[in-house]
């Protein structure tokens, strides 16, 4: 399955992202495409960071700042991604139409997981290393970024992981550690290398830290504003972030 379908019928599942790109393509706007679709300006961009993470490639294309919060439009393969939701739209109408027992809708609705993991990162395996009782899966993701998993060899074969399998690494906002681009850090975790995009301060405790990665994607980290304070990490400051791969959650699309 290809990630543009694998994408649009996760659109299918929550009505509520297809109306946010809708409206931005109608609107050309984030402020107001957000009030249409009835979602938080804050939601909205979780929302747009989480559909560009999944496809790899933007959906949508904004710039910050400006009267209404910024301008945004809908890339190609955004605009794609309305097309194709339209026909599946009009498919999952008549799956409707036709199901005749409820029992089988309800059985469907538990298969199709959500998850409250901020980080979903769509790539694909490029090797599977066994490590005594578990399986240490390297995942290639979009823009020539990699990271690691290791996850149980039971794992490995219930979610019938190969090289060429397409998995999506789901990690916890705070599992990532935000740190200066010299830190050395810890030398067996992933390590990816950004800038902060936006520093979303929290009434008590820690802050929201976005960070744009080289390829397109947005990282949601959680970090102590006294330690980003420390380390001189501002808005637009060159980043790493790394989190260990046992804290890689990995899935495959259904």
């Amino acid at each position: 399955m290809s990630t543009l379908s694998s994408l649009a019928q996760h659109v299918v599942r929550r009505p509520q992202r297809i109306a946010l790109l809708q409206q931005i393509a109608e609107q050309g706007s984030i402020t107001r495409a957000a009030k249409a679709a009835g979602l938080s300006y804050k939601a909205a961009w979780d929302a747009i960071d989480e559909l560009n993470n999944l496809a790899g490639t933007p959906l949508v294309e904004r710039s910050v700042g400006g009267r209404g919060g910024g301008g945004a439009r809908l890339s190609a393969d955004g605009l794609r991604l309305l097309a194709l939701y339209q026909r599946l739209e009009s498919l999952q109408a008549q799956v409707l139409q036709a199901a005749e027992d409820s029992a089988d809708l309800d059985l469907l609705g538990r298969l199709m997981l959500r998850t409250s993991a901020r980080n979903q990162l769509h790539g694909r395996v490029v090797a599977i290393e066994p490590h005594g009782r578990h399986d240490r899966i390297e995942i290639a993701l979009s823009g020539a970024l990699h990271i690691a998993a290791l996850i149980t060899r039971d794992s490995t074969e219930r979610l019938e992981l190969a090289v060429g399998s397409s998995v999506f690494a789901l990690i916890k906002a705070g599992w990532l550690h935000v740190l200066a681009p010299d830190e050395t850090g810890e030398t067996d975790h992933n390590r990816l290398l950004g800038h902060i995009d936006a520093i979303l301060p929290a009434d008590e405790g820690p802050s929201e830290v976005r960070i744009a990665l080289p390829s397109g994607q947005t990282l949601c980290a959680l970090a102590d504003p006294d330690r980003l304070h420390h380390r001189h990490l501002v808005e637009g400051s060159p980043v790493q972030v790394q989190f260990s791969p046992e804290q890689a959650l990995l899935g495959t699309p259904l």
